[in-house]
């Protein structure tokens, strides 16, 4: 009872109580938003092991909150269904077992109405927890929260990554929405480079104090040093034109351009363009509002690493490494830094110096993954507002490209 009279006394406590419950509710409503274009039938399909259904996401983020929330801190909290547990688990060994994630297109049941009704009562669920929390537990579900909804922004990203490779496989080439997917046409931009002089420099995220602001995940951080030789970065992404003439000098035909497991990827895959490209008269692309005549003046997106790297040997160029970027980004340098493409690095996705995760499943998010992927920074015209930051580290396999990856060149200064 103490607690719950310090919730109404402190006004601090209770604006942030507020802001954290609305900023919940706008979050949680743009992943339905975003699945109200589809049919039923559009949410229950898997179209490749790694993409998953978009009814799967939404009850996924809705298990998150559910596991690592409402469980815990909500006292008499009952789960909506107690088998959702396997279901919608997606990774989390320390949680329990899991539905297979390349069968997630086999689950018919539990149906979209019923996604629906568990999503509104987690949400409800949650906001009840906002409202009635001690004042004494509110820094750490204000943490968690906070989590789960970057977690949520996360998968609406996914959620229009999967539907394009989805509704790329139908012969109809069915729009997910009537407008372009760019906000304005694209216009021929000059390309200049950038040059810094090198040196120690510091990056990565500390939390509020170390200057970054905000949140971050785990693994934008410690912010730490590191050295850096002079480079060139350039001002903007590499377009569909250029990327073009990378494959009429016959880029995809001279070994001499890729990495050996790229090359090998290009024979056993016939990769001939990037994904999503169809040759007829002239080029053409399939977006998220259907086939599209090619626009050289647009950045080239859903490239892999392999590609990136190959188109940037070619132009004599490389790619950049991660802390390159971030420099140049947070200097504010970079054209088209986020809202067009996520920027593949050539830097691994790996710890940074005294990294650990936290303690328990939350732990699993992100470390876990720190091998055999690489690091893409930035992010897309898929990316929720306000999501991405100078700090982000996003991560795929070098051979993806459903993913809305692009290109950046650097070269040594």
């Amino acid at each position: 009872m103490a607690s719950l009279a310090k919730n109404k006394a402190d006004p601090a406590l209770r604006a942030a109580r507020e802001e954290t419950a609305a900023r919940l509710r706008d979050i949680r409503r743009h992943s339905e938003q975003l699945t109200e274009p589809l049919l039923p039938e559009d949410m229950v399909v898997q179209s490749m092991p790694d993409a998953s259904p978009a009814k799967w996401h939404l009850a996924h983020t809705s298990w998150f909150f559910e596991t690592f929330l409402l469980t815990p801190y909500l006292a008499g909290y009952r789960a909506f269904d107690p088998a959702y547990a396997n279901l919608f688990n997606s990774y989390y060994e320390a949680v329990g077992p899991r539905h297979p994630r390349p069968a997630r297109g086999m689950l018919s049941r539990p149906g979209v109405a019923e996604i629906a009704s568990y999503r509104a009562h987690v949400t409800a669920a949650a906001e009840k927890l906002i409202a009635s929390a001690g004042a004494e537990s509110w820094p750490e579900i204000a943490t968690l929260i906070e989590l789960g909804v970057n977690h949520e922004q996360q998968h609406q990203e996914l959620i229009l990554m999967d539907l394009k490779h989805l509704f790329a496989q139908n012969p109809l080439k069915p729009a997910y929405r009537a407008r372009g997917e760019s906000k304005a046409p694209h216009k021929a931009r000059a390309l200049d480079w950038i040059s810094f002089k090198g040196g120690l420099a510091e990056i990565g995220h500390d939390g509020p104090m170390s200057g970054s602001g905000g949140f971050a995940f785990d693994n934008e951080g410690p912010r730490h040093k590191i050295w850096l030789e002079p480079f060139r970065i350039a001002s903007r992404l590499a377009t569909n034109g250029e990327y073009l003439a990378f494959i009429e000098d016959g880029g995809y035909r001279r070994a001499e351009f890729w990495l050996s497991d790229g090359w090998a990827m290009v024979q056993a895959q016939a990769w001939q363009a990037p994904l999503y490209w169809e040759k007829g008269d002239g080029w053409s692309v399939f977006t998220l509002s259907g086939m599209s005549k090619l626009d050289p003046f647009a950045p080239v997106v859903h490239v892999s690493h392999y590609e990136a790297d190959a188109f940037a040997r070619w132009a004599g160029r490389r790619l950049p490494v991660e802390a390159e970027w971030e420099i140049a980004a947070v200097a504010g340098l970079l054209e088209q830094a986020v809202g067009e493409a996520w920027q593949w690095t050539a830097s691994a996705y790996g710890p940074y110096p005294g990294f650990r995760p936290a303690a328990g499943a939350i732990g699993e998010y992100n470390g876990k993954f720190m091998s055999g992927q690489m690091v893409l920074r930035g992010g897309s015209l898929a990316t929720p507002p306000g999501h991405a930051r100078a700090t982000y580290r996003n991560f795929f396999p070098p051979a993806s490209r459903w993913c809305f990856g692009g290109i950046r060149l650097a070269e040594d200064g």
